[in-house]
């Protein structure tokens, strides 16, 4: 594999989606070539995510990321510029062992995971080849084209209404292609507002694109999901174009209680109400359907309900190894959430992915809710053959940029299976 030589380092302060900072890394190597990376951010992070440099002041609203620019630009440039790196691995550990804290607090989350996409993109060009076949070689996978999961109705953190389930995605199961699922998943979603306006109901976006009508209920969405989904002319169904939930319960369980619909519920009711919710619509995947401090309570959702949906863990595991082998140990989940920056460097995520699936559990990639138009986690996804990405809706460019990547690889690569996947073996990290 041939080295890379990096020469020049460079940082800027942007915007996201939301209009808060966040960092662009360019990275610069000896034959003038220039790898860029831009680091997205979350609205609903776990306790035990990678930390991210924000400044605190008054400048946007103490969300800008200056500290963290210094430290590209500084100590990280001073250190990648004084060498060459044979590997992606040797690279990130060089930094994680130069930020010298557990969750990078030092230099930041954010600082990390721009520069390791950056030089990740730098490696793959070195091989000759695309990033997504460049992670596919480094994990041992066979490359596949996911199943996309829209993000259609959105709550919780995510929108200024009162719907305490975070996201209401639909999953193009049934189409043959990926393109097919693309038009499949803009034909509901423009239908959906078709369905809300029928009904008097606003069509405001929230935080990644879906509608964030002024309902309250996750039956209400869900019904008018089902409405939107017959009236594009498809069937809902597991099968067919099916619904995944991320509740993201952190965010109404206080004092051991689930707050929902005017009521608490204990965590058994809570599992009782998801098996409910399964019983009367297509639901494929519920992710944080209970909070990570209810660790306890998960092996019991999953002994209930594991058989019927995927159980995905989101900020139970935050993309972390150790933890994903703890919750594979203790049966917490089926499934885990894969969020390059929540770790924040790209071996330490594919770490992440090669224990899920020597474990058995499935992974879907994911957007965050403050993004940017870097497509890194399209081609990801497509590397790692998990067969499962939720960027968001079938709108705004920071989300499409991420599904048009997509639709670019489909028709370079007509050969790639598309579909949901399970991932076996323990695979190579050493890029």
């Amino acid at each position: 594999m041939s080295e890379l030589r990096i020469t020049a380092i460079r940082a800027l302060q942007i915007l996201d989606s939301r209009g808060y900072p966040t960092l662009r890394v360019q990275l610069e190597i000896d034959t003038g070539a220039v790898f860029e990376a831009s680091a997205p951010s979350g609205a609903s992070t776990g306790a035990h995510e990678a930390v991210e440099l924000r400044d605190g002041g008054t400048p946007f609203s103490g969300r800008g990321v200056t500290g963290a620019l210094a430290s590209v630009t500084g100590e990280i440039s001073n250190l990648l510029t004084s060498r060459p790196w044979v590997s992606q691995r040797e690279l990130d550990e060089a930094l994680c062992a130069l930020d010298g804290t557990g969750n990078k607090s030092r230099l930041g989350a954010n600082a990390l995971v721009a520069v390791s996409m950056a030089a990740a993109r730098g490696f793959a060009a070195g091989t000759g080849h695309s990033l997504h076949t460049w992670i596919s070689q480094a994990l041992g996978r066979a490359e596949r084209l996911p199943v996309p999961h829209f993000n259609v109705l959105n709550g919780g953190q995510h929108a200024a209404n009162a719907l305490a389930f975070q996201e209401f995605m639909i999953a193009p199961v049934g189409a043959a292609t990926y393109p097919q699922a693309l038009e499949w998943g803009a034909d509901i979603y423009h239908a959906l507002a078709a369905t809300l306006r029928t009904r008097g109901l606003a069509t405001g976006l929230g935080d990644e694109g879906g509608y964030a009508p002024e309902i309250s209920s996750p039956e209400e969405a869900l019904d008018l999901i089902v409405s939107g989904i017959d009236a594009a002319g498809h069937r809902p169904g597991i099968s067919e174009v099916a619904i995944a939930l991320d509740p993201a319960a952190n965010s109404f369980f206080q004092d051991g209680s689930y707050h929902l619909n005017g009521r608490h519920y204990t965590p058994s009711q809570m599992v009782s109400y998801y098996g409910k919710l399964l019983d009367n619509y297509p639901i494929r995947s519920l992710e944080d359907p209970l909070a990570e401090d209810d660790a306890e309570s998960w092996p019991e959702l999953v002994s209930a309900l594991g058989g019927r949906a995927q159980i995905v863990g989101d900020d139970l595991f935050v993309t972390q190894a150790a933890r994903v082998t703890a919750g594979i140990r203790s049966g917490s989940a089926t499934a885990v959430l894969i969020k390059p920056n929540q770790v924040g460097t790209v071996t330490e995520t594919l770490e992440t992915l090669a224990v899920a699936s020597a474990g058995g559990f499935t992974a879907m990639v994911s957007h965050r809710s403050g993004e940017t138009t870097d497509t890194f986690v399209a081609d990801l996804t497509v590397g790692s053959g998990c067969g499962q990405l939720k960027a968001g809706a079938p709108a705004r460019g920071e989300r499409v940029a991420k599904y048009n990547r997509l639709l670019e690889i489909a028709d370079s690569n007509p050969a790639l299976p598309y579909g949901l996947a399970i991932l076996s073996g323990e695979g190579d990290t050493d890029a």
